[in-house]
């Protein structure tokens, strides 16, 4: 094993910002909702930091002292532990079901998000097992067959939940990963053929898929019904002006603009900080992106290599896709902001995910 130096304090800095501004805005945005429902003005909040933020520092912390190497051996059990936790979501006495999807499996008085813990789990199953083949990366029956095989057996679990935002994100962070570990251009090429097909499947069979994409088309379409989503976000976004109304002086969080703890969040940053501070946001992820690449092109290995830039990717791609949903660059999607949303599943394990990296960091040349 080689000595390890100090990690990326770049990184790790750039992460603690983005959970500091998170929370700042959470407080914000989940005050309105947060009394309406519970009676209590910051029920999401005090719920994000017990299980979101302080199991993910304990996970982060974990991630960190551990030899990232160690990983490799652990890939399979843990991706049978994720597959396993995603079809006990359709089981009636353990699953529970919210807005027509079955997402959740409720453990006592907390609520785990199975799709979240398989993004790093899977990550971590696809980096060992390409990190081994090396270059029979690149052999259909080495290399694509199994790296299919995996990828739509997950598809399928979660495009049933249904949850296809999460879906993509994997999707592209699969993807990502098996072109770094040296796959052909032409295996790319039909990876991308099956999932424009599956895409437009997911659309076929869902109605609400299909309103989404009409109205990303035409946003003007019913804008008190299928399009209101994404016109009162735009509507937050362009009351904020350069430097916003002033935290905590959102008007559409009251109960306006549907979903402002989650996948509108960045609506409300926008309207409360004003375009300084969403650039300030994408700034910070910026700099998150060229550390985490950089750690990966630095790794010693393949496979700190691989795991690295799926971790970078994953949490990058979402935010991109998040950021590009809600201000109308494509369809709107449900997934949350990375760092910044509501949930303590998808807080908890971004973190031991950033915990896994910051090992990396430690053994790059």
């Amino acid at each position: 094993m080689t000595k390890p130096h100090h990690p990326d304090y770049i990184l790790i800095f750039t992460v603690i910002a983005l959970v500091v501004f998170g929370l700042i805005i959470l407080t914000s945005a989940s005050v309105v909702i947060s009394q309406e429902t519970f009676g209590q003005s910051y029920y999401f909040l005090k719920h994000q930091l017990l299980y979101g933020l302080l199991a993910g520092l304990i996970f982060w912390w974990l991630g960190q002292k551990i030899y990232y190497q160690t990983w490799a051996k652990l890939t399979l059990p843990l991706l049978f532990v994720s597959l396993v936790l995603l079809v006990l979501v359709f089981l009636p006495q353990i699953g529970y079901q919210y807005g027509g999807a079955n997402r959740w499996i409720v453990l006592g008085p907390v609520s785990v998000q199975p799709a979240e813990i398989t993004k790093l789990t899977f990550i971590l199953y696809l980096a060992a097992l390409l990190a081994k083949k090396k270059e029979k990366v690149a052999d259909v029956s080495q290399g694509l067959v199994p790296f299919l095989v995996i990828t739509v057996l997950i598809g399928i679990l979660i495009a049933y939940q249904p949850d296809a935002g999460t879906l993509g994100i994997i999707v592209l962070t699969a993807g990502l990963i098996y072109f770094l570990a040296g796959a052909k251009i032409s295996h790319l090429f039909v990876i991308g053929l099956l999932g424009l097909a599956s895409f437009f499947l997911l659309i076929k069979t869902a109605a609400y898929r299909m309103d989404r994409l009409n109205v990303f088309l035409r946003p003007e379409t019913d804008p008190q019904g299928i399009g209101y989503q994404i016109n009162q976000a735009l509507l937050a976004i362009g009351s904020g002006g350069l430097f916003g109304r002033g935290l905590g002086h959102s008007l559409q969080k009251w109960q306006y603009l549907p979903e402002p703890i989650s996948d509108s969040i960045f609506a409300i940053t926008a309207e409360e900080l004003g375009f300084i501070g969403a650039v300030l946001l994408i700034i910070l992820f910026i700099i998150f992106a060229w550390r985490g690449f950089k750690i990966a092109k630095n790794a010693p290995n393949v496979f700190g290599c691989l795991l690295a830039a799926g971790i970078t990717g994953w949490l990058v791609f979402q935010a991109l896709i998040n950021m590009a949903a809600i201000t109308g660059l494509i369809p709107l999607t449900g997934i949350p902001l990375p760092f910044v949303s509501y949930g303590g599943s998808a807080m908890a394990v971004s973190l031991a995910g950033i915990g896994i990296l910051v090992n990396v960091s430690k053994y790059t040349r």
